[in-house]
């Protein structure tokens, strides 16, 4: 069951392969994911010391739950992977010019879970293209429920 999805990543990039990864996240924040209180558009995954962290992603204290503890919304959160997932991502992004966007926040088995993506950036002729063949596909879907 999604959350948050971030469209964005799909305009601009070309996603090859998805992983599924865990979060480290403090109570307060995942009140305030539930509640839908957060946001990963301008989010980024970066690779530090062989760890992989979401960097960027918004979530918004509840004024409720929030009241003892000093809410960072921008904090740095560490994603968890298995370790030979961990290398095969470093191999890529370090020699291929590919790049980690998060793509989605979602629940598995009680737990939010973020989907990220291995992406290569698109160029503004690509976006074009996204475009037009988008335009097409609901111009095609328009045409065959009108009547005759």
């Amino acid at each position: 069951m999604s959350i948050i999805d971030n469209k964005k990543a799909f305009f601009d990039y070309f996603i090859e392969e998805r992983y599924e990864a865990g979060i480290a996240l403090e109570g307060w924040e995942v009140k305030a994911i539930r509640a839908g209180r957060a946001q990963i558009k301008e989010g980024y995954v970066v690779i530090k010391n062989g760890e992989i962290f979401l960097i960027g992603a918004h979530i918004s204290p509840l004024t409720s739950t929030s009241t003892h503890v000093k809410a960072d919304p921008v904090r740095t959160r560490k994603l968890l992977l298995k370790a030979d997932e961990i290398k095969k991502l470093i191999g890529k992004v370090e020699q291929r010019g590919y790049t980690l966007v998060p793509i989605n926040l979602h629940y598995s088995k009680g737990l939010v879970k973020c989907e990220i993506g291995l992406a290569k950036g698109k160029k503004l002729h690509d976006k074009r293209e996204t475009e037009k063949q988008r335009d097409w596909e609901r111009e095609k879907a328009r045409l065959m429920r009108t009547p005759t």
